[in-house]
């Protein structure tokens, strides 16, 4: 196991305890977080904490990536991993949300949906023995998902706690869900001749 996929296993690893440390009733066994009132606002420090995993998960993945492509270090395994990696930290918090009520239940259902196909097409592809390029939109709806949902774990801030607002959190995260619509329509457009090569 290279170093690359490393610090994927270790982002597989941090989004299990993500999705535990969120869904696990800690009460039930005598644990409680303490929730501040910050300027009228209630803060559950679990979320706090979930937020600064999140964080060290999505560096992992930059991480990852870069390191792999610099130093030749791309493996099969490592793809495959970094596919399953993405879709745990990022599908479940996006779930975990919606249950909890701080986004629309439709942002987890068009993002896994766009992975779906993404996902299909470029398995398609890759059986063909051709490759699916990342393009801009796919790249734009990536950062300003990850930009978006960090501002959830931490409660909007500094936004939030400046008296200003504006639900700048929630902005990325639907701006992200267009971006992920359009570049779902992009990658089906670009390479339909890899999926429907009789047409």
């Amino acid at each position: 196991m290279n170093l690359p996929t490393k610090f994927t296993v270790m982002r597989i690893v941090l989004s299990i305890l993500l999705i535990i440390l969120l869904l696990f009733p800690f009460y039930s066994v005598g644990i409680e977080f303490p929730i501040y009132l910050v300027n009228g606002i209630r803060v559950d420090s679990k979320y706090l904490i979930a937020g600064v995993l999140f964080i060290i998960a999505s560096f992992t993945d930059y991480l990852d990536g870069h390191i792999a492509r610099k130093y030749n270090m791309v493996t099969n395994t490592g793809k495959m991993l970094d596919a399953i990696a993405d879709k745990m930290l990022v599908s479940s918090v996006l779930i975990i949300f919606a249950a909890d009520g701080r986004i629309s239940a439709i942002v987890p259902v068009i993002i896994v949906f766009r992975d779906i196909v993404v996902n299909a097409i470029k398995m398609e592809a890759a059986a063909r023995g051709k490759v699916v390029a990342a393009i801009s939109s796919g790249k734009i709806k990536t950062a300003t998902q990850m930009v978006g949902m960090i501002l959830i774990f931490f409660y909007n801030f500094p936004f939030e706690f400046l008296s200003i607002n504006i639900r700048v959190d929630l902005f990325f995260i639907y701006f992200s869900t267009i971006m992920a619509l359009v570049s779902m329509y992009q990658y089906f457009s670009m390479n339909k001749k890899i999926v429907f090569p009789d047409k």
